[in-house]
């Protein structure tokens, strides 16, 4: 049960990681909101020059001492953290967030980061803070398109989630990306997440724009999407080029070696060198596609598809979304997705996205 704040214009709240591709992206948007936030970042020159601009308050410090970031974190209602990699951050800011009894929010698409949370949900029942990781384009839209499925097909035993975009990385969203391929492919099968190789399974879908080459790949969702549905069984997909997808196969021979620190290292400095994340003009070009299908064990499915706006535009209003849910109710405490926070209709309200079709 949700109670409605008395005074949600009272809240002190942060950005963590303020100062990188989508964090400012976020807080250009709360600053024309009039929402508030507190700017924070591990460089205190970016975060403050940002802050200066936007009229907020900034702080500058690490996540390293548990015990001074929890410091950092009290007296805030809640925390955005759109620092990734998030197998970085999201650990010991959880940890401070439930020492502050602050909400923590992040905008993450990492399974072990969802699967972090649901651990740590007897901890947040008991002190009353929200967990609700992924609250932006991972895993907004595929959360949403399976809890809508499983209200349309209440025993479904398979679940089949994808998307269809074009917008480029970010700094942050490439190094997660890296780590990804070094833990190689991921589903879940009859309750358990399992490893598989990199375009384990290759199938053409029809995501809103058209029959496409897709291939499975390990988002988010097959940690989110069972917390949301209970379904046993769920696989991810992208489309894929056959270059594409081949080299994603290729790869699968050389994950000992992506995963070793140094290879890490040396890839994401290349990283932080050049990639830069795509222009407002380019955001607004590109239109996302998302799909899902939901079997039962008679064989009986349903499919799902929106089109909803760009990622990074998508992931602005919907962790904007998220945060003024909650501003105005007080849900209890304990692991979230964001289908099960806020509902299944929260994609549909974020602006660019269109109806959400069942057939």
């Amino acid at each position: 049960m949700s109670e409605r704040n008395a005074d949600p214009t009272a809240m002190q709240w942060m950005i963590y990681g303020a100062n990188g591709y989508t964090g400012e992206l976020i807080a250009r948007e709360a600053a024309r909101r009039e929402l508030k936030p507190v700017l924070a970042g591990r460089r205190r020159d970016s975060v403050e020059a940002l802050a200066a601009t936007l009229g907020l308050e900034a702080r500058a410090f690490d996540l390293d001492d548990v015990a001074a970031l929890t410091g950092q974190i009290e007296g805030h209602a809640l925390v955005l953290n759109c620092a990734g990699p998030f197998s970085a951050t999201a650990a010991p800011m959880m940890e401070a967030c439930l020492r502050a009894r602050a909400h923590y929010l992040d905008i993450t698409g990492e399974i072990a980061v969802f699967e972090l949370a649901q651990s740590l949900n007897a901890r947040a029942q008991d002190v009353g803070v929200v967990l609700c990781p992924g609250v932006g384009f991972d895993v907004i839209p595929t959360d949403c398109v399976a809890a809508a499925l499983k209200q349309a097909l209440p025993d479904a035993t398979h679940l089949a989630l994808g998307f269809d975009s074009r917008s480029g990385f970010s700094p942050g969203t490439a190094k997660t990306s890296v780590e990804g391929l070094a833990q190689g492919g991921k589903v879940r099968r009859d309750g358990r997440i399992i490893t598989v190789p990199l375009a384990w399974e290759v199938r053409s879908i029809d995501f809103g724009d058209g029959e496409k080459q897709a291939m499975t790949i390990p988002w988010g969702d097959v940690s989110t999407a069972y917390h949301t549905t209970g379904i046993p069984n769920i696989q991810v997909f992208i489309p894929g080029s056959p270059r594409m997808i081949a080299s994603a196969r290729r790869a699968n021979y050389v994950r000992p070696i992506l995963g070793l620190a140094w290879v890490q290292k040396l890839i994401k400095a290349r990283i932080a060198k050049t990639v830069r994340g795509p222009s407002e003009e380019k955001r607004a070009q590109m239109p996302t596609f998302v799909w899902g299908e939901a079997i039962n064990a008679r064989g009986e499915k349903k499919t799902a598809r929106i089109r909803t706006d760009n990622g990074y535009s998508l992931t602005v209003t919907g962790s904007l979304a998220v945060v003024e849910h909650l501003m105005t109710t007080r849900p209890a405490g304990g692991a979230y997705t964001p289908a099960r926070l806020v509902g299944a209709d929260l994609v549909g309200r974020l602006p660019g996205s269109g109806p959400l079709q069942i057939s």
